[in-house]
């Protein structure tokens, strides 16, 4: 069977963008949560975001390619650049690479640009509005302006399943490697909600944090006895997978190896996990079958810990479930403390900070736990990080409407 492996990682987040900077955002075990400014908040009274405001476009494109990216896929395509960048991969649209595809994900796509792009439209009609809106807010815009912008002819598919998007693009990327449908692909998802109406429609079913003190990044407590919301952020991740024969021969730099992928759905609520935690126990022992890997080979859990009451609580059950005896024994964290939840883009930030852990020894506390939840007694690594070489990471994402996607990852 062919192996897949990541030999590039470029992450845009509010803890830093490129490799080195999201590296040292991790080790700084510190925030990037901060107060909303991309927007007034009050209407919502919801106050803190991870919002990037370092993000540069004019480095990464001309002012003539910019007229035609949202900032949804800016995002996409300057973190494809960064990846491939890291990786040592040549691209260029003037040599075409049938061989090498796109596998992204996000569970809102160009839905913010649409919402400015109507405001403009109620203001000034028709003719206020940027004429390549409808090649600008489809979801598959992100996939398409990377195979544009690097010349990459093979397959190419954008996933909208909400918070699990990035898993389901790093899982799906594995298997067209796997299957010989390609040898190298871009897989990652990005994400750009910080308008009024795509904010306000969150804060409306009361899924976010109403935090509003000093410490912005204390409004993020995953695993906390006082958790009250996910905190909502932006920005994009991409990572560059290969055939691990392809990545070997031209001598590159190997992070880790995608083991096992999984995919699945609670059928119960849009918003509420299964109180039982089934379906996600079945996510998390087929993503180790498939990785053939047992229970006590796993080093380390990357977990969903969105911060919300429910969401937590029943990952935490869900995780004893399947691990039995061995869940006392390994780190259990949550980094959205760090980069907060950018829905469809967070779980390829997580796979980026699994990577690292992998290669440069280092597994990322759970910021801001003072209150640990009675129920979520695991260890969860309070604030301060731990010094260790895992070899083998579960990392979980859980999204609305029931979708739960896991990917194993190991070291090579």
């Amino acid at each position: 069977m062919r192996r897949t492996v990541i030999t590039g990682i470029g992450p845009i987040s509010c803890i830093g963008i490129g490799l080195e900077n999201f590296w040292r955002g991790l080790r700084a075990e510190k925030s990037g949560i901060s107060r909303i400014t991309s927007l007034d908040p009050e209407p919502f009274g919801v106050f803190c975001a991870g919002q990037i405001r370092d993000f540069q476009p004019a480095e990464y494109f001309t002012v003539k390619r910019l007229k035609r990216l949202d900032r949804y896929a800016q995002f996409a395509v300057a973190s494809a650049q960064l990846a491939l960048k890291d990786a040592g991969l040549p691209f260029s649209p003037d040599q075409p690479q049938p061989r090498t595809g796109v596998s992204y994900g996000t569970a809102l796509g160009g839905i913010s640009n649409a919402e400015d792009q109507h405001s403009a439209f109620l203001r000034g009609g028709a003719r206020a509005v940027n004429p390549a809106l409808a090649l600008m807010v489809f979801g598959g815009s992100a996939h398409s302006n990377i195979a544009i912008e690097f010349g990459f002819r093979g397959v190419g598919t954008t996933n909208s399943n909400s918070c699990a998007s990035g898993p389901v693009a790093i899982g799906e990327a594995m298997r067209y490697i796997r299957d010989g449908v390609a040898d190298v692909m871009i897989a990652g998802a990005a994400e750009a909600p910080l308008r009024p109406l795509t904010f306000g429609a969150f804060s409306m079913i009361k899924s976010m944090s109403t935090y509003d003190g000093p410490e912005p990044g204390r409004a993020c407590r995953s695993f906390s006895a006082d958790r009250a919301g996910f905190v909502m952020g932006e920005g994009a991740a991409s990572l560059v997978l290969e055939e691990f024969e392809h990545a070997k021969r031209r001598g590159a730099k190997i992070y880790a190896e995608v083991l096992g992928y999984a995919l699945n759905n609670d059928a119960h609520h849009m918003t509420n996990p299964l109180p039982t935690g089934e379906s996600a126990v079945a996510c998390m022992r087929e993503a180790l079958a498939m990785a053939r890997l047992d229970v006590a080979q796993i080093d380390y859990v990357n977990a969903h810990a969105s911060s919300t009451k429910a969401n937590d609580a029943t990952e935490v059950r869900a995780i004893k479930t399947v691990f039995g005896a061995h869940a006392y024994k390994i780190p259990v964290t949550g980094t959205k403390g760090y980069h907060a939840h950018a829905l469809g883009a967070t779980g390829c930030f997580e796979a980026a900070a699994c990577c690292l852990a992998i290669e440069r020894g280092f597994i990322p506390p759970t910021l801001h736990l003072d209150q640990p939840d009675p129920e979520c007694d695991l260890e969860h690594l309070p604030n301060v990080g731990r010094e260790a070489f895992p070899r083998y990471i579960l990392s979980n994402s859980f999204g609305f409407g029931g979708i739960n996607s896991c990917i194993v990852l190991g070291k090579v």
